[in-house]
């Protein structure tokens, strides 16, 4: 059970921030989707769907995603679409269902920093910052390693339009579940970037895997060596979707079949 003293709606990210830091026991709403399946009791809510951060827009140089855009909104986005092999669609495409991605904000999952986010894999894959209202722009790799300094609230995601093949794959146990792992893989200038999720813990960048990667033409045993490189490199974790075993042979078969329709998608 949810118990909320009070509950407000600031009008602009000003007011919201204010409220963030009024008292102790507070919690910024994006769409409460996982808030409301815990029990918790909030001083005060702040609900931010009265602030204009619902957009997905670009300019010559990037694509801004407001905090309070859904995961439906990413799915069904034609600018989105252009972009990436359309990733981002696909890193969000499988999870639960229609309405609830309607309610799933991009905000809250980021800034929340969520282990099972498909979402925050595909955005790791990508050259991807985010920006917060007291910290300012950093780097998606730098926020997820560190968090905020302080209270904040994320305001938008910033993501570069440099022209990079992606892709994202996950493995489920049945429609709709969360992944059991994810795995995203972009490639600009025959330079990878992987990212691996839902291990089950948050998604991170397999660096050792990328520079052997960089360094080598891919090939059937290239392939079988990076996979290698990866299960020694990524920590895999068991839960009760999956064993830290499985979840090591599941990555092999994600990775090679990205770097595989990058390279495709490349020719």
């Amino acid at each position: 059970m949810i118990n909320i003293k009070e509950y407000v709606f600031p009008q602009n990210i000003d007011e919201a921030y204010e409220y963030l830091i009024s008292k102790k026991n507070t919690t910024v709403f994006g769409g409460g989707a996982f808030i409301k399946m815990g029990s918790k009791n909030i001083a005060l809510a702040i609900d931010l769907s009265k602030i204009d951060l619902n957009y997905i827009k670009e300019d010559d140089n990037n694509i801004e995603i407001g905090a309070m855009t859904t995961f439906g909104d990413i799915e069904r986005s034609g600018l989105l679409s252009k972009y990436f092999n359309n990733t981002l669609s696909k890193s969000v495409r499988e999870i639960v269902g229609v309405q609830f991605r309607n309610i799933v904000t991009v905000g809250a999952t980021v800034y929340s920093r969520y282990g099972f986010s498909d979402l925050i894999t595909g955005l790791l894959a990508l050259n991807t910052k985010v920006k917060l209202y007291k910290q300012g722009v950093i780097t998606l790799k730098k926020f997820l390693e560190e968090g905020s300094k302080e209270r904040d609230i994320l305001e938008k995601i910033i993501i570069e339009k440099d022209n990079r093949k992606a892709t994202f794959k996950s493995m489920r146990n049945s429609n709709g579940d969360y992944a059991i792992l994810n795995v995203a893989v972009s490639k600009l200038d025959d330079k990878y970037k992987i990212a691996v999720g839902a291990r089950p813990g948050r998604g991170i960048l397999a660096y050792r895997t990328m520079k052997y990667l960089n360094g080598h033409k891919v090939t059937e045993e290239t392939l079988e060596k990076a996979c290698e490189i990866l299960t020694d490199e990524i920590e895999f974790g068991t839960n009760k979707r999956g064993s830290k075993e499985y979840r090591k042979g599941v990555s092999k078969t994600l990775v090679k079949r990205c770097i595989m329709e990058v390279i495709k998608d490349e020719n």
